[in-house]
């Protein structure tokens, strides 16, 4: 196993628990519309490929016309701003994690499908703003996770190739990524995988708290 030189770290799902937000948020855009709520499970099952995939398929659940989506993004991305953080709180483990990764003196970035500028504000109000040397969101690539580029892309501005960059996730998302990427992969426990047990999914180490992440000598 090789000692990484730097590591990308997902968001949602890994450092900080937002699911809370989503299913506010949700809320409050289906309520401006006049549709039906949707169910906490759904969200969980559901969040992970981009606000924008979030939007539209919660359309799709509840029966509403694809046609909506463009109002409901603008809706959207307005409660988001004003909810963010709000419901959310950072995994147990995370602080410890980060603090060890950074006393490696390893550069960290996070690399999230979220929108840049909520997850940039999420990390700044939950204090974790000051770990990461990158923060790369869902719309500052042609593409989103699963697709490698945006993996390929961080680790270039990082200035680590991808066979050093460890990839430190919580779902076939990031999994599918950082295979094709050529990543090492990391992969906790307790975030959201589509309703999937990420036990099943290949990685070098399975994390129940971030803290718990084994560095080999180098």
């Amino acid at each position: 196993m090789i000692a990484p030189r730097a590591c990308i770290l997902d968001l949602d799902g890994t450092l900080v628990d937002t699911l809370g937000d989503f299913v506010a948020v949700l809320g409050l855009v289906l309520s401006d519309l006049g549709l039906p709520p949707v169910t906490r499970g759904f969200v969980e099952h559901t969040i992970g490929r981009g606000s924008e995939h979030l939007v539209r398929t919660t359309l799709a659940r509840v029966g509403a016309d694809a046609a909506l989506f463009e109002h409901a993004w603008v809706l959207y991305q307005r409660h988001y701003a004003e909810v963010n953080g709000e419901h959310a709180a950072v995994y147990p483990g995370v602080v410890a994690g980060l603090q060890a990764l950074r006393a490696r003196g390893l550069p960290l970035a996070v690399l999230t499908n979220k929108p840049a500028a909520p997850a940039r504000e999420l990390l700044r109000r939950k204090g974790l703003d000051g770990y990461f040397q990158q923060v790369f969101g869902g719309d500052d690539f042609a593409r989103k996770k699963p697709d490698p580029l945006p993996l390929v892309k961080t680790c270039e501005t990082l200035g680590t190739p991808p066979a050093t960059t460890w990839m430190v996730g919580d779902s076939r998302n990031d999994a599918e990524a950082a295979r094709a990427a050529g990543c090492p992969l990391v992969l906790v426990t307790y975030g959201y995988n589509h309703g999937e047990d990420i036990r099943a999914v290949p990685a070098l180490q399975h994390l129940e708290r971030l803290d718990a992440l084994a560095l080999p000598a180098g």
